[in-house]
């Protein structure tokens, strides 16, 4: 099995510190996001634990404090879902935070039952999208300040398969929970793509990434025969900690060895899917996500 697991599971690690560098990682109350927190304070960061259940949150900081010595770890309130809270949130960290080099675009919901976030956006597009998408439009003057700094967006081999409905993105014609998350994750490809255009001269890079498949509770909306399935096969799944690795990859690799705008798995660029690499369907969607969200972002 371990044999098997190698070929699917790569092994890689770094011993490149951080100290004096800030990140944010959303959804880091628990899964990738909490593993990813973590191995930042482990370098010496101070990470800014952006999570939705404060409760969770303030838990998850407090197994980081620890686990780790001298881990510099704090919890704010994030909820994705309210565009609201996402003002309120960069509120703070311009409040609090003197720089900002990592924003780690991590948090996600998948394969939801229909509904709508406070703004009236399709759960997994105003999650997913949306609110990263305005997260980092509020947060890049501290990113521009703090440069060199990246943005990590975080997608799925879902992406592959996704497609962006221009004509009803809030699936008001038909939902499928499959569809609307491949929708969102594509739209996380072409946003990193279009955001690096934008940002590489600001010093500020950008990368999408894949985890790979992570047991982790994002499943939870995932159907009964395709969990079982998952603990038959589980060798071939990684931990949270195995699926952070890309993610910490695009943190600490020299720039000169990335690509800004590239789409990452395995600790290692890929191409996306023929689709995540189309510029205009990218700076359609970049206009269409200003509109919705009422910001003008040139």
């Amino acid at each position: 099995m371990q044999a098997i697991r190698s070929l699917f599971i790569p092994e890689w690690s770094s011993n490149v510190r951080l100290e004096g560098k800030t990140a944010i990682v959303t959804g880091a109350s628990g899964g990738i996001g909490k593993e990813t927190a973590k191995d930042l304070a482990g370098r010496g960061a101070r990470v800014i634990l952006a999570c939705r259940d404060m409760a969770k949150g303030e838990q998850a900081a407090r197994d980081i404090i620890r686990e780790v010595k001298g881990a510099k770890v704090v919890a704010k309130l994030l909820d994705l879902a309210d565009t609201k809270s996402i003002c309120l949130f960069a509120e703070s960290v311009y409040n609090s935070e003197k720089a900002l080099h990592y924003l780690i675009n991590n948090a996600g919901v998948a394969l939801c039952p229909y509904s709508l976030t406070v703004d009236g956006f399709e759960t997994h597009f105003g999650v997913n999208h949306l609110g990263h998408f305005f997260l980092t439009y509020l947060l890049l003057d501290m990113l521009k300040f703090s440069a060199p700094s990246r943005v990590i967006n975080l997608t799925s081999v879902a992406h592959n398969i996704g497609k962006i409905q221009f004509d009803d993105l809030k699936s008001e014609e038909g939902y499928h929970p499959a569809k609307a998350y491949a929708q969102s994750k594509l739209a996380n490809v072409l946003f990193t793509r279009e955001l690096a255009k934008r940002t590489e001269v600001l010093g500020v890079t950008t990368y999408s990434v894949d985890p790979g498949s992570v047991n982790t509770d994002i499943t939870r909306h995932v159907p009964h025969f395709l969990q079982n399935f998952v603990k038959t096969f589980s060798y071939l799944i990684k931990t949270p900690a195995e699926g952070a690795y890309s993610t910490i990859y695009c943190i600490v690799t020299p720039e000169n060895q990335l690509l800004t705008g590239g789409h990452y798995k395995d600790c290692a660029k890929i191409e996306s899917c023929r689709a995540g690499q189309d510029d205009a369907t990218a700076l359609k969607l970049w206009a269409i996500s200003c509109h919705m969200l009422g910001v003008r972002w040139r």
